[in-house]
């Protein structure tokens, strides 16, 4: 019912939410010798959900690591400016999508009740 009611948007919030926090381990993580910095292609997972494949599925497909730009010595790939970014950018789009969502429970409750 909500994918009827929500379409690609419902699983776009799930993506993005799931790439949030990812990105959220990467920047959590800037200072751990060795950690590899990892993202979720989200055009390639949502793609992947409109083609049938579990949310859970297609994120783990889209994971990719991140190359770095400057390799550091400690062999950890998370540059920071760059993860600051992609959350930044990656939150946008999340509340743009949620925002989206809201409007359309709006407009189903408001025809629930008549008006």
């Amino acid at each position: 019912m909500s994918h009827d009611l929500f379409g690609i948007h419902a699983a776009a919030l799930e993506l993005r939410s799931q790439r949030m926090g990812l990105i959220a381990s990467n920047i959590a993580n800037a200072a751990t010798p060795g950690y590899k910095a990892r993202d979720i292609d989200f055009t390639v997972a949502l793609r992947s959900t409109e083609r049938g494949m579990r949310l859970d599925d297609a994120a783990e497909t889209a994971a990719l690591y991140r190359v770095p730009v400057m390799p550091s010595l400690d062999g950890n790939t998370v540059e920071l400016q760059n993860e600051q970014l992609a959350f930044s950018e990656n939150a946008v789009g999340y509340s743009t999508t949620l925002e989206f969502i809201r409007g359309r429970v709006d407009t189903v409750t408001r025809a629930l009740k008549g008006e």
